[in-house]
């Protein structure tokens, strides 16, 4: 069954308008402000199909630095594909030798890694930064204001503006 997925395209830099209008005749995207993202719908049989359908497409019309699914596939994946120089494939070959891999498992076991030491790593950081705070506040005040600080946040649109109506 051929379906369609939704992918999101990062950009190496913005994309000018023009690069944008020549994308957009190849397929239908949406844009962020900053034109440094976009999402598109790809129609094919698997999601890593509509990845490389999607590269194969784009990659001469924008500056694509990584596709990815949008949405994580039954095993809670988000999938990923990014142009690597020869270098780079050599390089990943070799290394996965060493460990008895396939290319594709230990480029997959390193991005997962990867992601898990900088996530203990920001956790590591916030636990800091909070220590910190308690030196100088209540564990009360600082609780207040994180609660204030979310709800507030939450409450606002993207331009800034208050959800919330004027009284």
């Amino acid at each position: 069954m051929i379906a369609h997925h939704a992918i999101e395209i990062t950009l190496t830099r913005p994309a000018t308008n023009c690069e944008l209008h020549r994308a957009r005749r190849v397929v239908a995207l949406a844009s962020n402000n900053d034109h440094t993202q976009l999402l598109t719908l790809q129609r094919a049989k698997t999601p890593g199909r509509a990845l490389r359908v999607l590269r194969h497409r784009l990659d001469a019309v924008l500056p694509i630095d990584v596709l990815t699914t949008h949405y994580p596939d039954r095993q809670d994946c988000v999938l990923l594909n990014f142009a690597l120089s020869h270098t780079d494939r050599t390089a990943i070959r070799q290394a996965a030798a060493v460990r008895g891999q396939r290319p594709r498992d230990f480029l997959r076991q390193s991005v997962t890694d990867a992601v898990a030491r900088h996530q203990e790593e920001r956790a590591r950081h916030l636990a800091t930064q909070m220590e910190g705070l308690l030196a100088q506040h209540t564990p009360e005040e600082l609780l207040f204001c994180a609660a204030s600080t979310l709800l507030n946040h939450h409450n606002r649109l993207p331009s800034g503006k208050s959800s919330s109506t004027p009284s």
